[in-house]
């Protein structure tokens, strides 16, 4: 029998991967060992994995959640409305939290939220941002709060003082293939939200059924914080519209459709667009926030422009061409999706 004093990293991956439950003390210094540098990040990357395929119950959930928001300050606020996060999936596009931040605030609510860069295929918020100039996306706590206060939302990205195990892990699980949606909202909690909405796309109704349930049971986590969950599934196909193109890249190139445009494999779009450069397959990996796709066609489109390639040169526009086409399925009408497959409220 494991002894719980035996917390070295490995004995911790070796328990989870043969399914052992691990207790918050064991939790907890494998975290501090990935704040402090004492984890690996093969080590880093095996845990991932195992909780992948082993999954986590409602009580690791939670001592994990505390012990990576933990991990730097937890924020708390004196504000005259109530402090909201929101956490999804992300979308083609992924393009909801640029407007949906102002918008709550404009309805009294205060949205202070950390999004990271993109490292899937959905894209990422903060490279978002980073692409505008003068726009500083790490600011200091000080800022952070002050602008929060007064024009009521902000966006920035992880540092080293919130949260700073969920950004290592984040990046790890994400770039390995470990990554189950949604997380464990250790941000959230960190920032001192009193509520987090949850969201997700599914393309069909038993993977968001599956989503949702992974979404309130990671949600439940954040409820031994006090904090209050929603969880909503969409259809996979849909596309969020990006919010600008800045700057102009050197190949711009209109494809064209033929037929009505009856399903789209949304996550090729976005393997594309690393595929151009406007993704990472590593971390450290520049972002060319130049190359993507535009005004692409949404199902039931019928001719004229499928969408627009933005590419560094002519080479990486015909794979992009090329990429787009194969992610278009075309026929005579589309595929009957309702816009959303569920809500569930938790809260």
């Amino acid at each position: 029998m494991r002894l719980s004093q035996e917390r070295l990293p490995q004995e911790t991956i070796r328990a989870k991967r043969d399914g052992q439950p691990l207790d918050p003390d064991e939790i907890g210094a494998f975290i501090r060992g990935l704040t402090d540098g004492t984890v690996g990040e093969g080590q880093a990357a095996a845990f991932a994995m195992a909780v992948f395929f082993r999954g986590l119950s409602l009580p690791e959930r939670v001592a994990l959640t505390r012990a990576m928001a933990e991990s730097g300050r937890v924020l708390a606020w004196d504000l005259p409305g109530p402090v909201l996060d929101k956490h999804s999936t992300g979308g083609i596009g992924d393009a909801v939290s640029l407007p949906l931040a102002p918008m709550v605030a404009a309805c009294g609510g205060y949205v202070p939220m950390i999004s990271g860069r993109g490292l899937g295929h959905t894209g990422g918020t903060l490279d978002k941002l980073g692409s505008i100039p003068g726009y500083d996306a790490t600011p200091g706590l000080d800022a952070f709060r002050r602008v929060v206060g007064t024009v009521g939302c902000a966006i920035i990205g992880q540092t080293a003082e919130l949260a700073p195990a969920d950004r290592r892990l984040y990046a790890i699980d994400y770039l390995t293939g470990a990554r189950r949606e949604p997380r464990f909202h250790a941000v959230t909690v960190a920032l001192g939200a009193e509520m987090l909405v949850v969201g997700g796309l599914a393309p069909d109704r038993d993977s968001a059924a599956e989503r949702l349930e992974r979404a309130l049971a990671s949600g439940r986590a954040a409820e031994g914080f006090g904090r209050m969950v929603a969880a909503l599934g969409g259809p996979g196909d849909l596309l969020e519209r990006p919010a600008a193109h800045l700057p102009a890249a050197p190949v711009r190139r209109a494809v064209r459709q033929d037929g009505t445009v009856a399903g789209i494999a949304t996550r090729a779009l976005g393997l594309a667009v690393i595929g151009l450069g406007g993704g990472r397959t590593r971390p450290e990996d520049p972002v060319d926030p130049r190359v993507g796709f535009t005004d692409l066609a949404g199902p039931g489109s019928s001719g004229g422009l499928l969408g627009i390639v933005h590419a560094a040169d002519e080479a990486a526009a015909d794979r992009a061409e090329a990429a787009l086409r194969a992610a278009y399925r075309m026929g005579d009408a589309p595929t009957e999706r309702p816009p959303v497959l569920e809500r569930v409220d938790a809260g």
